[in-house]
């Protein structure tokens, strides 16, 4: 079926929250980008699922024998930076047709309603201050200027970004209760020591998609109180399922330490796709 692109006076397309596999929730999100119009969503993860950057060569030794034996399952994600573990997290994506020309500043404005949804629940973010390097393999092993972190410098979301034809996709991991004995077993690390939050995940997520319809850049809200979320309709499912193959990964083998791993952040080459 050929896919057909929204107009860009469509209003924003909220997405209702899915579970599904990674590669599916990769797709839509490419998908997402390519309809021209705002776009927003938060979604959870079927399996335990490492995503890698859309430029991440560089792969620890030891996660094609976890794939290989259904510890985890390995996507490509569209975006750049380096690799994430989804599990015990939520994620969220949104797109903004015209965001302002300044990566730093589109960081900053797509990420005001995750400020205003932790603020409410007691528990500030404010952006890391580390600088950004290619070294090691775990995105939350460091907090840049694009990432949220608590006051002591626990990381709590990490993000990325891609453009594409002046549009931005930009969607990231909130870390919620992480498995720790996951964590090692993927990167030899526990997760960041965070706070323990006070409500549980669907409270979570009713105060994200609160915050978003405040404070979420005006054109990805549409409304006072933001867009209603609706389920992807078939016709836009079948359009998304042939992008499936594009984030799939079984098992990859590791290559050298110097192979291209390209950042999100800004000043760094922008992922292509």
């Amino acid at each position: 079926m050929a896919e057909t692109t929204a107009s860009p006076t469509q209003g924003p397309l909220w997405v209702a929250t899915t579970e599904l596999d990674g590669a599916w929730q990769m797709a839509i999100d490419s998908w997402l980008l390519d309809q021209g119009r705002p776009a927003f969503r938060l979604y959870r993860w079927r399996r335990p699922t490492l995503s890698l950057g859309f430029h991440q060569r560089q792969l620890e030794p030891h996660w094609p024998e976890l794939v290989n034996k259904g510890v985890i399952d390995l996507v490509r994600r569209p975006s750049g930076g380096r690799a994430v573990l989804h599990a015990g997290s939520l994620t969220y994506a949104l797109v903004w047709p015209s965001p302002p020309p300044s990566r730093r500043e589109a960081y900053r404005l797509s990420c005001v309603w995750l400020q205003l949804a932790f603020e409410t629940l007691g528990l500030p973010l404010v952006f890391g201050d580390q600088a950004a390097n290619l070294q090691g393999s775990n995105c939350f092993a460091l907090s840049t200027a694009a990432d949220l972190v608590h006051a002591g410098g626990s990381k709590r979301i990490g993000s990325a970004q891609l453009w594409r034809r002046g549009q931005l996709l930009q969607h990231g991991s909130i870390l919620l209760d992480p498995p720790k004995a996951l964590w090692q077993q993927v990167f030899g690390q526990e997760p960041p020591p965070l706070p323990e939050l006070p409500v549980g995940p669907d409270q979570l997520e009713q105060c994200l998609l609160n915050a978003a319809g405040q404070a979420l850049p005006e054109a990805l809200r549409g409304a006072p109180n933001g867009a209603r979320p609706r389920v992807l309709e078939a016709h836009e499912l079948a359009q998304i399922a042939g992008r499936i193959p594009d984030h799939q990964l079984a098992s990859i083998p590791p290559t050298s330490p110097v192979a291209t791993m390209v950042r999100t952040t800004w000043g760094k080459p922008r992922p292509r796709g």
